[in-house]
């Protein structure tokens, strides 16, 4: 592929339908693809974009058949300058505002040292908190916590923030480790997923 095809983005956008066949239907997550194996060359940007709501759109317009968005989230990779979408033949790079996914639903099972957590995300795929997908939290700007959740490779969901509550209400304080300050987090499948110093808490 040449650089050149960076200023053309409908092009890589019709290579991309051809490597990766019919759209198919909006029922369950789209067929997991080994996007780890292929690299081919970087072809450029194509202007599309990952809003930081999940709401997908190509060239300034969203995207509004949910299974078109699906069959591009399964091809979607983190490499470490940038998104990429990525076929065996393509690889072309995209933005994202914040996190590529968005955790929609939740599920609980168990309790204590048996409860495990689920999250179904915005393009379907499920996923269960613990060592192949942690929970990590961060700051907004305004201080508050911001939950995501890892779903494949370094891609992540952002949990949406009606979920937040219901975390928090599962929350439990832990001794940390090193004999420090004890933390607040969530339990998932016998790992502590810590959410803030229990200090951090005390306002």
């Amino acid at each position: 592929m040449q650089g050149s095809r960076q200023g053309s983005p409908q092009v890589g956008l019709d290579s991309l339908f051809a490597a990766l066949g019919p759209v198919g239907d909006a029922d369950g997550p789209a067929p997991p693809r080994p996007v780890d194996r292929w690299n081919p060359d970087f072809c450029g940007d194509i202007d599309m974009r990952i809003a930081a709501d999940g709401t997908w759109f190509y060239m300034g317009t969203p995207i509004g058949r949910h299974a078109l968005v699906k069959l591009f989230a399964s091809i979607l990779r983190k490499d470490p300058e940038r998104y990429v979408l990525v076929t065996p033949v393509e690889r072309v790079g995209i933005k994202v505002e914040d996190a590529p996914f968005i955790a929609v639903e939740m599920a609980v099972q168990g309790a204590g040292g048996r409860q495990s957590i689920s999250f179904r995300t915005n393009v379907d795929d499920v996923v269960r908190v613990g060592p192949d997908h942690p929970l990590r939290f961060e700051r907004d700007a305004d201080g508050g916590l911001k939950p995501y959740v890892r779903v494949r490779g370094d891609l992540w969901a952002l949990v949406k923030r009606a979920l937040m509550y219901d975390l928090a209400g599962l929350g439990v304080e832990q001794p940390a480790a090193d004999g420090g300050e004890a933390q607040f987090g969530v339990l998932s499948d016998g790992d502590f997923f810590p959410m803030a110093r229990i200090s951090e808490l005390a306002v």
